[in-house]
């Protein structure tokens, strides 16, 4: 063995041993769940978070409404100055704050939009896979609290199921799925709250500005809090 190949291999063994000593991070109940039984899945959930980190980089103050077992949040929490994750479920925080205690600039709280704005002025806020699990006669009370949580040249984006894809659905998802959505409904729905609208495909994990009835998933991104009259 030459001494090229001998630094490699210690530097190797070097390298597993630190990460064997390192702190365990396991995964929530929901993200545990896909790992078993659809692996290829939560790669495009992670993708979506992604996404959203790319597009929030440096944000200082970043919103999840739903955040569920957390699964996303280091990689938005990576970009962002700080992010708060919240869900209306209180057992599923209690979890986060223990799994993901290891986030530095992250705080999980126990929060429902429903009830009215966050309690501080966010420059971003972002909601993955929540909307379309929403009463639509309620849809209107999380838009409105939504917008006034956000500054006035603050960014909302809005993750989402194409209903066009629902037909490959599986009966579980269908079950839970009350309020989908295509492009255009998206695009409407952004668009009554904020100046400028964007909107994304999505297939597997990439985004695309491709065909909007061929997609996936779709991303609403709204900028700038429509100035009311």
């Amino acid at each position: 063995m030459s001494q090229i190949e001998k630094s490699a291999e210690e530097a190797h063994r070097e390298a597993v041993e630190l990460q064997l000593k390192g702190e365990r991070v396991s995964l929530g109940p929901y993200s545990s769940y896909s790992l078993r039984t659809d692996p290829k899945h939560l790669c495009f959930v992670l993708a979506r978070y992604k996404f959203c980190a790319k597009l929030l980089q440096e944000k200082a103050n970043v919103l999840e409404i739903g955040c569920g077992d957390a699964v996303g949040a280091p990689i938005v929490a990576q970009s962002v100055g700080h992010l708060y994750a919240v869900d209306w479920d209180a057992d599923i925080i209690r979890d986060n704050q223990q799994r993901s205690g290891f986030l530095p600039n992250c705080t999980f709280l126990h929060f429902n939009i429903l009830d009215g704005p966050f309690e501080k002025v966010m420059d971003a806020i972002y909601l993955i896979d929540v909307i379309e699990h929403m009463e639509p006669s309620l849809e209107a009370r999380l838009m409105k609290n939504l917008v006034n949580s956000l500054s006035n040249s603050g960014i909302g984006i809005v993750g989402t199921p194409n209903v066009e894809a629902s037909r490959y659905a599986s009966p579980q998802s269908l079950a839970g799925h009350v309020n989908l959505k295509n492009h255009l409904a998206l695009r409407k729905l952004l668009a009554d709250h904020f100046e400028n609208t964007f909107l994304f495909s999505m297939n597997d994990e990439v985004v695309h500005t491709g065909f909007y009835p061929m997609a996936h998933y779709l991303f609403g991104v709204g900028v700038g809090k429509r100035k009311r009259s």
